[in-house]
């Protein structure tokens, strides 16, 4: 008969009173990591900020007729739906209580961030510099938007800044392996 005993293979009493029902973290999983809550709120805001930058610059009418500001409109567009995505990956994670740690994602997440944000950043970057040159050289601010420009810019900026924390966890996440 092939039955286990408690004398071959001892088994632990199960938790008793408070701690039974604790909710148990994974030991490996650093905050700001996928499938984490902190990891969670930096793709809430990724997809905020890509998302108003996306709405402030769309909202203006001549925003077409320069090259940076349609390239800005590009990468805040793609960073949303990539932020957003992700987010939603994430809530499901961590509803589930699953981790996201397997080499494949973790490298997809890296790949995609490391693009999303160089996007970001190189179109915040091209599109500052066509506001500073409307505002203060070209001083034809009251007829453009400038208000409108350097608002999505702004965002773009903030949208860059909290995608690098993401891009870094999983970049380090990914290298450690």
């Amino acid at each position: 008969m092939n039955v286990s005993h408690a004398s071959v293979h001892p088994m632990d009493d199960p938790p008793t009173g408070e701690g039974a029902n604790a909710p148990r973290g994974r030991v490996n999983d650093i905050q700001g990591m996928p499938a984490t809550l902190v990891g969670l709120v930096l793709r809430l805001c990724q997809f905020l900020f890509a998302a108003a930058s996306l709405c402030v610059m769309a909202t203006t009418s001549d925003f077409p007729s320069v090259t940076a500001f349609c390239y800005l409109v590009a990468a805040a567009g793609l960073q949303s739906v990539w932020s957003f995505s992700l987010a939603v990956t994430d809530t499901y994670a961590l509803l589930v209580r699953r981790s996201l740690q397997n080499q494949r994602a973790v490298m997809i997440f890296t790949i995609g961030d490391g693009v999303t944000s160089t996007l970001t950043f190189a179109a915040a970057c091209a599109s500052a510099g066509i506001t500073v040159l409307i505002d203060n050289d070209l001083n034809n601010c009251y007829q453009n938007h400038c208000v409108q420009f350097q608002t999505a810019t702004a965002m773009a900026f903030l949208g860059w800044l909290v995608t690098l924390p993401s891009f870094f966890f999983n970049f380090w996440s990914m290298a450690s392996r």
